[in-house]
């Protein structure tokens, strides 16, 4: 009878074990594409189709408890696509976000939610908006579900809102805000 409860155990403990898809804090590397439309705030009548690749690095072991557990990630987003369509003339160019701030709530075992805040810069061959800068700073909250379909890779749907602004590089700077879709896909290693 001892026997069959040391193995419970240790079962117990695999499972425990697996059970978190960011144990043993993984790096996080992703692909994603996505895109959206202006709203209110800033410069109307905008789109943004944009695609890009994260490198991330999963900091803490579980805190907090309940629904609010959780880990705290660092990532950087490289997106060498960052097409703005603008009513006269559109812009292509290409973004840098080397900050991103995320929680992983982690209280479940095949769905991560995660919040996220971050920013950047954004290069582009013509002023956005038009008559302003081509340089221009982005910050962004994001709400995303990480869909785990094996133990290390998940498939990721992000809702995102961005501020695109030249923080007063040139006048005006009406900025444009900014809802945005995207999917991607992570592995965690």
């Amino acid at each position: 009878m001892r026997p069959f409860f040391v193995l419970l155990l240790f079962c117990g403990i695999a499972v425990a074990q697996s059970s978190s898809p960011l144990a043993g804090k993984p790096w996080d590397f992703g692909v994603w594409a996505g895109g959206g439309v202006s709203v209110a705030g800033g410069t109307q009548d905008t789109q943004v189709i944009n695609a890009g690749a994260r490198i991330g690095k999963v900091l803490t072991g579980e805190h907090l408890g309940g629904f609010l557990r959780g880990q705290f990630e660092w990532s950087a987003d490289l997106m060498p696509l960052y097409y703005v369509v603008q009513p006269v003339k559109s812009a292509y160019g290409a973004a840098f976000n080397p900050l991103n701030l995320k929680w992983n709530f982690t209280s479940g075992s095949r769905v991560v939610p995660y919040l996220e805040t971050g920013g950047g810069v954004l290069f582009t061959s013509t002023d956005v908006p038009l008559g302003t800068s081509s340089t221009n700073f982005l910050t962004h909250a994001a709400l995303g579900l990480h869909f785990f379909q094996k133990q290390n890779r998940a498939i990721t749907f992000t809702t995102r809102y961005e501020h695109i602004s030249n923080a007063g590089l040139s006048v005006p700077n009406p900025g444009v805000n900014t809802v945005q879709f995207t999917v991607g896909v992570n592995w965690f290693k």
